[in-house]
């Protein structure tokens, strides 16, 4: 890669093409193609920036280069492209900025005009392959393995899991739905002297009472109706590595009873079997459920209870580390925008403030699935407040207001109808000012006096 920047030009003109290679030359390295499959092999020579024609070989339709930019955006989601075209119905420029072009010439071009915008283009992708390096080492410093989160509450469990992984300690981790057990479970995993071995996971809730038995501890030819041959359950199956049990609170009493006694001896007895079979694992047990109350209500084995609470890890949830939303925004938009072969997409003010007020009864699942959505739904590269489902409109939430003092209840009455204007305007202050009657300096006074 040259400090003067690789520019792949893609034009069915030979003649226009050696004119733009000629007027580019002294200010980019330049790649030429004259068709769409020329133009997708130039990606194995990276290119920073794209300049592209919409009517190219073999069809010669315009269709043809937005099916090549798709293609480019696929295999390249930071790549930055400008569409050129003689085009003069307007729908194709919009056409080719929403597949994701960075600005649309149309011919014949002006040369000075056309270096200054690559030019512009090129210092875009640029930054956003510092952002993405800024990006990368913030989740370094921020996470653990796939454990994202730099509140006080993650910092623990963090600490914690460095602290037990190198044991062969049982460990429960609790927490809600969503909250990332089976993250803390491979990260204890990767982090042991097991690590060489198999994880194993299963969900104790997806089991059928009727099939746990035989999934958990394995079966014999015959066993059952169906059995029409021997199978090793998931304790063998994580032989010398990790088993990780989620949902435990879901077993059976008989499951819990065989389950206790195979922690126990550290065997296990297929359904049908007549030989015990040892097995060394370190078990990592899950629930959503308090244990505890589940004793006392004589659906969990105490004795079980106590053999598995060896060591607590508590795991967050959503709500009560807000200060991570904006990290893990981050975190999924690049993520799951490398993995859809999108433009990891910026989250505005405006949303992170209605993700603040938002329950998150998912937790971190919930959000990672928001963020996938808005990905693949969203043309635009920022996420704006009319781009999120009706359970984030704010407009018509009340406020609990009854009982609080005439003072209290103006202000946050107040702060409510700036909050609400402001996420209508999608975060423009002056625009929310005007919607509400006030002038300039209003408004700046009544941001400032609510931290807005």
């Amino acid at each position: 890669m040259t400090a003067a920047g690789r520019v792949a030009v893609v034009e069915d003109d030979a003649a226009l093409l050696d004119q733009l290679d000629w007027a580019l030359r002294g200010h980019f390295e330049v790649l030429a193609a004259r068709n769409a499959d020329e133009g997708r092999a130039l990606l194995d020579q990276e290119p920073e920036v794209f300049l592209v024609d919409l009517r190219l070989p073999p069809s010669n339709e315009a269709e043809e280069g937005l099916a090549l930019i798709r293609s480019i955006r696929q295999a390249r989601p930071d790549a930055t492209i400008v569409v050129m075209s003689g085009e003069t119905d307007r729908r194709w420029a919009l056409k080719a900025l929403e597949h994701g072009a960075f600005d649309f010439f149309r011919k014949p071009l002006d040369r000075g005009e056309l270096v200054l915008v690559l030019k512009r283009a090129l210092e875009r992708h640029r930054i956003l392959q510092e952002n993405r390096a800024l990006r990368e080492e913030v989740f370094r410093s921020q996470s653990y393995e796939e454990l994202v989160g730099a509140s006080a509450g993650m910092r623990r469990l963090f600490a914690a899991i460095e602290r037990i992984a190198a044991s062969d300690a049982t460990v429960l981790v609790v927490g809600e739905s969503g909250t990332g057990k089976e993250l803390v479970a491979r990260s204890l995993h990767r982090k042991s002297s097991r690590s060489g071995g198999p994880f194993v996971a299963v969900n104790g809730s997806a089991l059928p009472e009727t099939l746990a038995e035989s999934e958990l501890f394995g079966h014999e030819r015959g066993a059952f109706t169906g059995a029409v041959g021997s199978k090793p359950g998931k304790f063998e199956l994580a032989h010398r590595g990790t088993l990780f049990l989620d949902e435990v609170a879901t077993l059976s009493p008989a499951v819990q009873a065989k389950l206790l006694r195979s922690i126990e001896t550290r065997e296990v007895e297929r359904v049908g079997g007549r030989r015990p079979i040892p097995v060394d694992i370190r078990l990592v047990a899950a629930s959503n459920e308090e244990l505890e109350a589940r004793v006392a209500a004589g659906s969990f084995r105490e004795d079980l209870f106590y053999r598995i609470n060896t060591v607590v890890l508590q795991l967050p949830a959503l709500r009560d580390r807000l200060d991570d939303l904006p990290l893990l925004v981050s975190f999924f938009a690049a993520r799951l925008g490398e993995r859809h072969g999108r433009v990891p997409k910026r989250f505005s003010p405006a949303v992170l403030d209605l993700f603040r007020s938002h329950p998150w009864r998912g937790n971190v699942r919930e959000l990672q699935h928001l963020v996938e959505m808005l990905t693949l739904m969203v043309d635009e590269e920022e996420i704006l407040p009319r781009h999120l489902p009706g359970s984030f409109d704010n407009r018509s939430r009340p406020l609990a207001l009854e009982g609080l003092p005439l003072a209290e209840a103006v202000a946050r009455f107040e702060k409510g109808l700036l909050e609400g204007a402001i996420s209508r305007s999608d975060g423009v202050k002056s625009h929310a000012a005007t919607a509400l009657g006030l002038d300039a300096n209003q408004m700046k006074y009544l941001c400032r006096k609510y931290g807005l």
